[in-house]
């Protein structure tokens, strides 16, 4: 009984710190998306990119420094730059030469003892899994209704994320994928979904009007469906490296990259949708 109450007290403790880290970080981000240049919205991306690389790197070749390490925080500081100069042939002149680079210190770096590619499939990975899916936010704002549209994912990301919390508390019994995530159910990936489809179809109803009411379900849906994956994906890095969050900046919410992880597959799949299909 008393270890009962006292998981229940470690859960409300987290609870309550979750809250108070968003009640402190969301005015900060809130005011830069709404009042900041697209300057200042790219500088904010970035800073976020390089935080969330920081930690991916830190979970795949640990603390200690190297010069892959420090080139995958330089080249992933490139291609927020370059999203933001607007140009898609920019963007993959990047990474086309930084790949090309990635290889040529695995060339530089080869010893005796073995050729070993892990490091640079770590590093290649990291470059494109953070750095590109993220920037595509920095084009989303610079739609005719950019900063409707951040929101939009923003809405669609962290609804889901709240009725997936309180879902699989209230309701949840069969794990959704136990050697991944322990803490997520079936129950509460489908609060996630459902949830992730009312809040996008009500903030499409007021402030996007001329989204058709079929495109925000199937935004909502989809996006809820791609964000829980790449949710598991960055379970699968942190179970790789053996431990539970990927970070400690955000009290009550891991690290950074913790919360980004649905965001990394959420943003480019809106922005192409938008591109592609909504027009």
């Amino acid at each position: 009984m008393g270890e009962q109450a006292t998981n229940y007290n470690m859960r409300d403790t987290s609870h309550l710190k979750r809250w108070l880290t968003a009640i402190v970080v969301l005015p900060l981000v809130v005011s830069v998306i709404i009042f900041g240049s697209h300057l200042g919205f790219t500088l904010l991306i970035t800073v976020l990119v390089l935080l969330g690389l920081h930690e991916y790197q830190t979970l795949v070749f640990g603390t200690h420094w190297s010069i892959y390490k420090v080139y995958v925080l330089f080249a992933g500081l490139l291609i927020p730059l370059a999203f933001y100069a607007g140009n898609g042939d920019i963007v993959l002149a990047v990474i086309s030469m930084t790949v090309i680079v990635f290889f040529i210190i695995q060339l530089t770096n080869v010893r005796e003892d073995g050729l070993d590619i892990t490091r640079l499939m770590k590093s290649v990975l990291g470059f494109l899994y953070v750095p590109l899916l993220f920037s595509h936010f920095i084009w989303i704002r610079r739609f005719d209704d950019g900063v409707v549209w951040v929101f939009f994912v923003l809405v669609l990301a962290f609804s889901g994320d709240v009725a997936a919390f309180y879902g699989g508390r209230m309701f949840g019994k069969n794990r959704l994928a136990p050697f991944i995530s322990a803490g997520k159910s079936i129950e509460g990936t489908v609060a996630l979904c459902i949830g992730s489809v009312i809040a996008c179809v009500i903030y499409s109803y007021f402030l996007l009007p001329k989204l058709y009411p079929f495109h925000a379900v199937a935004i909502g849906f989809v996006g809820s469906v791609i964000g829980q994956l790449g949710d598991l994906c960055e379970s699968l890095i942190k179970r790789g490296a053996g431990v539970k969050d990927s970070g400690r900046m955000l009290p009550g919410h891991g690290g950074v990259l913790d919360r980004l992880d649905c965001l990394l597959f959420i943003v480019p799949f809106v922005y192409y949708y938008k591109q592609f299909v909504v027009g």
